[in-house]
């Protein structure tokens, strides 16, 4: 197959574009010119986007500016869409907010509408979405049917996956996986708590009730690889079928690094450093999250458990 990746400088593009050429794909990343137009409120990394191969074939598009190369996307077999601001990249203003809803719903838009305009578009788009979709429900549990949330990334995720709806109606196959916490020693939520724990000064976050559902970045890239050929569209949940609280995860985390983890996190500190409403959003925020449809369909998880997850993405490389 080939297939376009945006995003593919970010924690999970890199890992898909491995996965896909070790498979004998063909990826092709989506990224900015050297020079872009205006300043695009988008993935942080993407100031730094440079095909790491001079030699590879890359389409070029600039959100910022509306453009991008449609006739490098004609007759490709497929599009992953993963592009978008990290969400913890700086401490949440008006017009962080702003950056993070629009790289999302700008881009999606533009890609989605260049799709659709295509005399032989690929067959399949997978845009990314997030269980961020779903809010703060407490102990509820949620799958792909349960109602949107009503918070700020709840109300992002919505306008994200709508955002796609013109490769849709021209009869694309659309997709949105929404990912739970994606663990990897690499980057996100896991490679910033790792220093701490390992010092032995973790600790749950407020009570510890509240449920973080995870995936492994294996799992993560080969869900995002079945999710290519499948016979499924719209929102699939891309998260362990085994949600754990904070709590729980503290403990676990404490027994396969062997480091005491008695403490609770300040909250006051947590709020130097991130902000308040990021605090809330990112640490104090559940979300029980199943992935029924992965289940009904048969997927396989290598990493089902939080104890085999950590032993695997702790494992010396």
């Amino acid at each position: 197959m080939q297939v376009a990746v945006t995003g593919s400088t970010g924690l999970i593009g890199r890992a898909l574009v491995k996965r896909l050429e070790a498979e004998g794909h063909e990826a092709l990343p989506v990224l900015r010119p050297a020079n872009p137009g205006p300043q695009q409120p988008g993935d942080a990394a993407a100031q730094a986007e440079q095909p790491g191969d001079a030699a590879a074939r890359v389409i070029e598009w600039d959100p910022a500016a509306d453009r991008i190369d449609g006739q490098a996307i004609e007759g490709l077999d497929a599009v992953v869409h993963l592009a978008g601001e990290p969400i913890a990249a700086r401490r949440w203003s008006s017009a962080q907010k702003r950056r993070i809803a629009d790289s999302r719903t700008r881009g999606t838009a533009l890609l989605a509408g260049a799709l659709a305009r295509l005399d032989t578009p690929p067959s399949v788009l997978v845009s990314a979405s997030a269980i961020g979709y779903y809010g703060d429900r407490g102990d509820e549990r949620l799958d792909e049917s349960s109602n949107v949330g009503s918070d700020f990334l709840a109300r992002v995720c919505h306008d994200w996956e709508s955002a796609a709806d013109p490769a849709r109606e021209a009869g694309i196959r659309v997709v949105h996986p929404r990912t739970g916490v994606v663990l990897s020693q690499s980057g996100g939520a896991l490679a910033e708590m790792l220093p701490f724990f390992r010092l032995g000064i973790g600790g749950r976050v407020g009570s510890g009730r509240q449920w973080m559902s995870w995936i492994t970045l294996h799992d993560e890239v080969e869900a995002l690889l079945w999710l290519l050929s499948a016979d499924v569209d719209g929102p699939v949940n891309l998260t362990a079928p085994d949600p754990v609280t904070n709590r729980e995860l503290t403990a676990a985390l404490g027994r396969a690094l062997r480091r005491p983890t008695l403490l609770p996190v300040p909250k006051p500190a947590l709020w130097a450093r991130l902000g308040r409403e990021l605090t809330e959003a990112l640490l104090y925020s559940s979300a029980r999250v199943a992935p029924a449809l992965l289940a009904r369909r048969g997927f396989r998880f290598a990493h089902p458990d939080i104890a085999t997850a950590l032993d695997a993405v702790l494992a010396p490389a």
